[in-house]
């Protein structure tokens, strides 16, 4: 048998990180961006890019095999996939993340060890006890670090405002909101519906710049305040995506509670998360998500559907249920 094995599967994930840098350095160069313009030469690109002689054909060919661009008659192109989601001037860009894994995560994962060893995070606010009060207290940062949210949740937005029953209701709220992406899916999806968005005082001239934007200002408001400090505002609807995950199992029954109380009698609440399978054996995201959390906070850590689940009903739930969304990310609903 071991004549039939292969170490090709444990070398492709040791040298994974090759893959994943040359990703994010095209992405952090606007390569992509580059080449919506134009099919380009190697020269032309390398000049515009600014790169040095040395290395640059290996690092435009890497992406052609990596299937990212297309070579023609010594023309590079983007991919359609490439040409959809990381040219920065389209709104479907999901280069936001990307960039910010490039600009923090990665240097932080090259501690991962010494989290798994420790317990403790490893990114540049390990010392902060705070790390939100941090991130919101810089406005340059905050307002990165909320374009990369709508880049990671524009997906399930749009999956939440096609398969949640929004006829049954009203109004909702979207507790850490970020920039606005999916209260503004929601609503441009559902015309009846009247919307708002919660989150850190901060964050409101950047939700409103959005919301204005997306011609939603009339149906969607902000809401200033803090999910620990504050109750929540009512609504028939709340939405919590890739917020629990930050917290300690404490700290989220506390923020389950909050909603809970927040709600009305048939209300509902909706937690989106990239949830590990309950047999936590297939998707790896999520599990590699909770050693993000690891890495990036002092308590958080991803869940299961069925955790999640046991919570809500703890909190007062009479009906649960968990529904796939896309990728990696499905919904947790709650009926109050």
């Amino acid at each position: 048998m071991a004549d039939q094995l292969s170490p090709e599967k444990i070398l492709g994930l040791g040298f994974g990180f090759w893959n994943a840098k040359t990703l994010l350095s095209a992405v952090e160069l606007g390569l992509f961006t580059i080449l919506a313009e134009a099919p380009a030469d190697a020269e032309t690109l390398r000049s515009r890019l600014g790169l040095h002689p040395r290395s640059a054909l290996d690092f435009f060919d890497a992406l052609v095999a990596l299937g990212l661009l297309e070579r023609d008659n010594g023309l590079y192109r983007n991919t359609a996939e490439a040409a959809l989601f990381l040219d920065r001037a389209k709104p479907s860009y999901v280069g936001q993340i990307l960039e910010l894994a490039n600009a923090r995560l990665f240097a932080s994962w090259d501690r991962l060890t010494e989290a798994l060893k420790t317990g403790r995070p490893q990114s540049e606010n390990a010392a902060e006890k705070d790390f939100f009060a941090a991130l919101y207290a810089d406005p340059a940062r905050l307002r990165g670090f909320l374009t990369a949210m709508s880049g990671i949740s524009a997906g399930p937005a749009k999956a939440i405002a096609e398969k949640f029953p929004w006829t049954k209701y009203g109004s909702f709220v979207d507790v850490g909101s970020a920039q606005g992406m999916v209260p503004a899916t929601v609503a441009r999806a559902h015309p009846h519906l009247i919307g708002a968005g919660f989150d850190l005082p901060q964050v409101k001239p950047i939700f409103d710049d959005f919301i204005a934007a997306n011609g939603l200002s009339d149906r969607v408001t902000f809401r200033g305040g803090d999910f620990f400090r504050d109750a929540l505002p009512g609504a028939d609807v709340i939405v919590m995506g890739h917020i629990l995950h930050d917290w300690d199992l404490e700290e989220k029954r506390h923020l389950l509670a909050n909603a809970y109380a927040a709600l009305p009698k048939g209300g509902a609440l909706i937690v989106y998360e990239a949830l590990i399978d309950d047999e936590r054996r297939t998707n790896a995201f999520g599990l590699l998500m909770s050693l993000n959390m690891l890495i990036e906070t002092p308590g958080g850590f991803d869940y299961t559907g069925a955790d999640c689940q046991g919570w809500m009903r703890e909190a007062g739930f009479a009906e649960t249920r968990v529904e796939h969304l896309l990728g990696p990310d499905s919904m947790v609903i709650g009926v109050k």
